[in-house]
């Protein structure tokens, strides 16, 4: 049923759960993974390294070091794919990893139908209402613009 299964993760407790869960159904259809972790510039969180970077009010130190950090970023992003990928080979299963910079819900879509997925396995934060509206929902969005399977994976209390 299902062969090409994408998971989207980040790293939060929500994305070790989807990436569980992934790993189960890899199992039980004998399918490969795609490991995705998209950094999203415009995330509050990365918004201190990325707006020194190219911004014409720093020194060329503190261009550096934003850019230090944004390498630093990135890598260990790389290695935590990396530890899944390995997790995963354990496991006896085919897996990969693809970091990308951009809007997670547009690159997730992107990648799916350029993979040609069968399944996306996503975290959902459960935002509803205005929340959803300020913040945004990556699950939402991706539901409605892929044309394969998405399983949204709810934190467990």
């Amino acid at each position: 049923m299902y062969r090409k299964i994408l998971v989207a993760l980040d790293e939060s407790q929500l994305s070790q759960q989807a990436f569980q869960q992934s790993l189960s159904l890899a199992q039980a259809f004998n399918a490969q993974l795609q490991l995705l972790n998209v950094i999203s510039p415009l995330e509050a969180k990365y918004q201190n390294t990325v707006s020194l970077i190219g911004s014409g009010y720093h020194s060329h130190e503190t261009n550096e070091a934003a850019e230090a950090d944004w390498q630093l970023l990135v890598s260990n992003r790389l290695d935590y794919l990396q530890s899944l990928v390995e997790e995963a080979e354990q496991a006896g299963i085919v897996a990969d990893l693809a970091q990308e910079i951009g809007q997670p819900e547009h690159q997730i879509c992107e990648l799916a139908k350029d993979w040609e997925a069968d399944l996306i396995v996503i975290g959902s934060h459960g935002r509803k209402g205005l929340n959803e509206l300020i913040r945004g929902s990556v699950s939402n969005y991706v539901s409605h613009h892929v044309p394969c399977a998405v399983l949204l994976v709810h934190q467990q209390v």
